[in-house]
């Protein structure tokens, strides 16, 4: 057997050693598809999903129709399974596969919906502040009608009172109330079985544990076994922090389900 003298055996294992580090590397770039929440659209992920474009992974930040810049296709008659099937297409139309899956806030009742219906294309979910409905449940149902101020509900739509007229995009839109009437399905066992994340952005003046015993959605998570994580903020925790937000979601891609 030939031996290499060292001196040329030591570039060769520095070599080695550096193609480890590069497929290691490799291993921990995800492939995110970021949900927006009810009246907002993909610009609110920008710079979250700028964060996560930076350290390596790829982004796609879905805006769901009549919302963001989609505004123009807004109607009454737009539902939560026109936003599910909006999610299902970009994953499917861009061919991805190993997602990672966030939703926030109302998209939680979208991606809910998108794990029950293509869970062979998901890696991991990662609800942010999110809806956790049970299967056959509207997001009225989850929050037992909280909120349904008639003064904000008119013309098929729930307005937006902090959207003055003139004001330049970004801005919320109004957003058609058939989405949080439709019940979504998850029952898929596929689905059931994937790895899931629950985070609660928790703002100053409310402490974890108040806000465990309030949030349906923390409680529903936890019966599931899914990981639960807390991250300080406000509901909108990705505009006060995106830099922290990013490096969260990258972390809890490890996250696994108790038995």
């Amino acid at each position: 057997m030939t031996r290499l003298p060292m001196r040329l055996l030591a570039p060769v294992l520095a070599f080695l050693a550096l193609l480890s580090t590069a497929v290691q590397a490799a291993d921990d770039r995800y492939t995110f598809v970021m949900v927006h929440g009810a009246t907002a659209g993909g610009w609110e992920w920008k710079r979250t999903g700028e964060f996560l474009t930076a350290d390596g992974h790829t982004v796609y930040r879905a805006t769901l129709t009549g919302l963001g810049e989609r505004e123009h296709l807004n109607s009454p008659e737009i539902d939560l399974e026109t936003h599910i099937q909006d999610v299902v297409n970009l994953i499917l139309f861009e061919d991805l596969h190993d997602v990672v899956l966030t939703g926030h806030s109302y998209g939680g009742m979208v991606v809910t919906g998108v794990m029950d219906r293509i869970p062979e294309r998901l890696k991991h979910v990662v609800f942010l502040d999110a809806a956790v409905p049970e299967d056959g449940q509207s997001l009225w149902d989850l929050f037992g009608g909280q909120g349904m101020d008639p003064d904000r509900f008119k013309d098929g739509f729930m307005q937006v009172p902090w959207v003055e007229p003139g004001a330049k995009p970004p801005y919320s839109v109004k957003h058609s109330v058939k989405c949080f009437s439709q019940p979504v399905s998850y029952r898929n066992p596929a689905a059931l079985a994937l790895p899931v994340t629950y985070v609660a952005f928790v703002p100053a003046d409310q402490s974890v544990e108040e806000r465990a015993k309030k949030d349906r959605s923390w409680q529903n998570a936890q019966a599931r076994g899914w990981t639960i994580r807390t991250f300080p903020g406000g509901h909108v925790a990705q505009q006060e922090d995106p830099r922290g937000v990013a490096s969260l979601i990258a972390d809890s891609v490890g996250d696994r389900n108790r038995r």
